[in-house]
């Protein structure tokens, strides 16, 4: 798949913080839509949402970067208080997210990943991972979504 470029609004974290009530993954969400995040987003391509994961310190353990936006043109520039993220090309494993709830199904599939790389069915770059959320994630009660991972 080719490398894209994303815009929105970017934390540094981890797994570890996001398994608490003090997690900033939930925050981030909450700005991207009490803020009309999206509408400020230049340059958009298609109407998904984008959150990417990136800048891994080392493995699922450790610190990464977690950014919410939207795909845009190559060359645009991140308008003040945003990021710009260039995700690198590269070979994904996509893995769809049961339906339901999203605070339930995507961390389930995140664990289903994090199984699967335990039992070295999953060989990830540890580069950037995103989940898209397209028109099956409208319905935050009853939402599916895609999660790529960067695969070696």
């Amino acid at each position: 798949m080719p490398g894209f470029l994303v815009i929105g609004i970017e934390v540094r974290t981890t797994n570890a913080k996001e398994a608490t009530a003090d997690g900033l993954i939930p925050q981030q969400w909450q700005k991207f839509f009490q803020e009309g995040i999206q509408g400020k987003i230049p340059n958009q391509i298609g109407g998904n949402i984008y959150a990417v994961y990136s800048d891994y310190a080392s493995d699922h353990n450790g610190e990464y970067d977690f950014l919410i936006g939207a795909m845009v043109k190559e060359g645009s520039v991140a308008p003040d208080g945003m990021a710009a993220k260039a995700l690198p090309g590269g070979r994904f494993a996509v893995l769809t997210t049961n339906k339901g709830p999203l605070p339930k199904v995507v961390p389930q599939a995140w664990q289903r990943i994090f199984k699967l790389e335990d039992e070295k069915k999953l060989h990830r770059t540890y580069k950037a991972d995103f989940e898209v959320y397209d028109q099956r994630s409208r319905d935050p009660q009853n939402a599916q979504l895609d999660i790529y991972v960067g695969m070696k």
